[in-house]
């Protein structure tokens, strides 16, 4: 192991664990009332499409049986073709996004060049290892990790669960506590073939139906104007759909419902 002050590796995230471990985040103080309060972030979800992937996730957080926020952002840029989506205790989760896209910028100007998606999906694999004392207290970090694979040429993605072992899907997920049925919503209006309009109306309806069934999960909030945050990675780098396109997509679902579709 390097000795104090005397690394030299490309990665800010073994930087910190090795010099200034004081940065990271330490939760080993927590007790059992204090994980009660903390915020958790829902449902989120990923999938391919034609010409690259969808991540989309609701604004909702819950403490208990309780609203901690409205608007929490979940679905977070970590560099401009990789995106992760959170669920678990939101403050390690977000914590962990931040760390990842700093760690992702540090890695491109040590190295000269961006690390390839299958390794980015690596270390934050790293990352939610060396969460997992902090995972078995209650503080669990279950992300989604999605991007444009620029040498492959296509959009790919992953699950992981708590102690870092990344699983990649070929064609969608979802996790959270509505992720069950946010899944079998995707299930059914997925296909290989479909484009951009049609994977954003799609994750719209799988986080709507998750909303329906699962009480923690936020859907779309029209007295509020809040809407699920979603994101596409193509060749061409990251956009995020519009509030306005998802509320036209979540109006035509209330008027398909109000003549008797099951949507």
């Amino acid at each position: 192991m390097p000795l104090r002050g005397s690394y030299d590796g490309s990665s800010f995230f073994e930087l910190l664990q090795l010099e200034q471990r004081h940065l990271l985040p330490d939760l080993s103080a927590w007790g059992e009332s204090a994980m009660k309060s903390v915020p958790h972030g829902t449902t989120v979800l990923a999938m391919r499409f034609g010409e690259g992937v969808v991540v989309g996730g609701d604004r909702l957080a819950t403490a208990g049986h309780s609203v901690a926020s409205r608007d929490v952002v979940k679905v977070f840029e970590t560099d401009p073709y990789s995106v992760m989506a959170i669920s678990g205790a939101a403050g390690p989760c977000i914590e962990m996004a931040r760390i990842l896209s700093v760690e992702l910028e540090h890695y491109e100007k040590i190295e000269g060049e961006s690390l390839e998606l299958e390794g980015k999906a690596n270390k934050l694999s790293q990352m939610i290892r060396a969460n997992l004392p902090a995972a078995m207290q209650g503080l669990a970090v279950v992300p989604l990790f999605a991007g444009y694979d620029t040498r492959r040429k296509t959009g790919r993605l992953w699950k992981f669960d708590i102690t870092g072992g990344r699983y990649e899907e070929t064609e969608f997920d979802a996790t959270g506590s509505g992720g069950l049925y946010a899944r079998e919503s995707l299930k059914h209006g997925w296909s290989q073939d479909i484009g951009r309009d049609d994977a954003v109306r799609i994750a719209v309806e799988a986080l709507t139906a998750a909303a329906d069934e699962d009480r923690a999960t936020g859907g779309v909030d029209l007295e509020r104007g809040i809407y699920p945050v979603i994101r596409i990675c193509t060749e061409a780098g990251q956009s995020a759909a519009s509030d306005e396109e998802i509320d036209a997509i979540y109006r035509t679902i209330l008027e398909a419902r109000a003549a008797g579709g099951n949507r």
